[in-house]
């Protein structure tokens, strides 16, 4: 990969997510500090995408449309039967005309079902998530569901697990049906409400999970190098706690341990699947004497950050050196990274699928469901020559 790729890169990157933003339909993103994200309205500022927070529906907007007083519209809205049914009818109608948010509380007094789902990511810019959210509007589309979305800000933020818990007992206890957890923090959920989640804490919850075969994949990414002839292989950690994390790791190990090569130890670096770490990490292990033939990132957002540092420092992918990633996220395939498909996207789309069927009464055939990896070859790794 030559020098100048990955700068030409992030426009793409850029682009790509506000098109992400864009095709999602029928959903409303609350950030870490609970403000509402119109994605219908957005623009440009200092070369970052924002979003203009949408100007909320009020009762007096609903009471004007329907030609009524604001106390008739609260009477209709709080239950009371006081009111012609000509009326309640009509005042429904104009919530559902209005606003989104006014039209899941109409449909709510139509029927005991909120016919909404609640989603919580770690950062709407994490590419994993952003991938998970593709499954998820696809099986949205697919339902009567509708979807909202919060995050919980940075994924390097203290107070996340705080905020993932609040935002899933907010979700789970009074606004939506049931909740996705993608990548949490938190352990375990110890509420009598439909959850499920993507890329758990631990491998066997208390609520149905989504993950891939970490371990599986891990191991084929290895064996590839290693039949390439790499000996000195390093490897950049990923997000404590996460069972993704301590199963990428092991296949690392095991691998070499399988293949009679000794582990140095000092050629693992922590990380936490972001870019940044990625480039902590190979600025490092690209400064070494002796350095690494081969950098295993433990995601491709981390390979990224790799990618960054070789181009700083003039290094060629893979004459100089190989790297592989993991997720196959749409961002490797521009830069023809090497790395594990764990059909994220797919993964979204069926957890939200389980997630329905336990919101509807239908049992689920098992409560974890692993989806197979693939190991995806493009041109970011060469064999060493003997």
């Amino acid at each position: 990969m030559k020098a100048g790729n990955y700068r030409g890169f992030i426009e793409k990157t850029l682009k790509i997510v506000d098109f992400l933003v864009l095709m999602c339909n029928n959903f409303c993103i609350v950030t870490g500090n609970d403000t509402a994200i119109d994605t219908g309205k957005r623009y440009k500022s200092s070369g970052t995408i924002m979003y203009k927070k949408k100007r909320s529906v009020t009762i007096q907007d609903v009471a004007r449309a329907a030609g009524v007083s604001v106390s008739t519209v609260s009477r209709v809205l709080n239950g009371k039967v006081d009111v012609a049914e000509e009326t309640q009818d009509r005042i429904l109608s104009v919530i559902d005309d209005l606003g989104y948010t006014t039209n899941l509380a109409a449909r709510s007094m139509r029927s005991q079902k909120k016919n909404l789902i609640g989603m919580i990511l770690p950062d709407i810019a994490y590419p994993f998530a952003m991938e998970v959210m593709k499954g998820v509007n696809k099986a949205i589309a697919e339902s009567e569901y509708d979807l909202l979305v919060y995050t919980t800000g940075d994924v390097k933020k203290r107070g996340r697990e705080v905020a993932e818990q609040k935002y899933v007992s907010l979700l789970a206890n009074s606004i939506s049906d049931g909740v996705l957890v993608v990548a949490p923090v938190a352990a375990e959920y110890f509420l009598d409400a439909p959850i499920v989640s993507v890329d758990p804490v631990l491998s066997n919850p208390n609520y149905p999970v989504v993950h891939a075969t970490n371990y599986q994949g891990s191991v084929e990414a290895m064996d590839y190098l290693l039949s390439l002839g790499h000996r000195r292989i390093a490897y950049i950690d990923g997000r404590k706690g996460l069972e993704s994390t301590n199963r990428r790791l092991l296949g690392f190990r095991d691998a070499l341990k399988n293949a009679g090569i000794p582990i140095e130890e000092d050629l693992i670096i922590p990380g936490d699947y972001t870019t940044d770490a990625g480039i902590v990490a190979a600025r490092h292990l690209l400064s070494l004497t002796d350095r690494p033939t081969a950098i295993f990132a433990s995601n491709d957002q981390t390979a990224m950050g790799v990618l960054q540092v070789a181009e700083e420092m003039g290094l060629r992918i893979p004459e100089d050196f190989s790297l592989i990633g993991f997720d196959n996220i749409p961002e490797s395939r521009y830069l023809g990274l090497t790395t594990v498909d764990q059909f994220v996207l797919e993964m979204g789309y069926v957890a939200t699928q389980m997630l329905i069927k336990i919101i509807e009464g239908i049992p689920l055939e098992d409560q974890t469901y692993k989806m197979q990896t693939q190991l995806v070859i493009r041109n970011s790794c060469r064999k060493i020559d003997d």
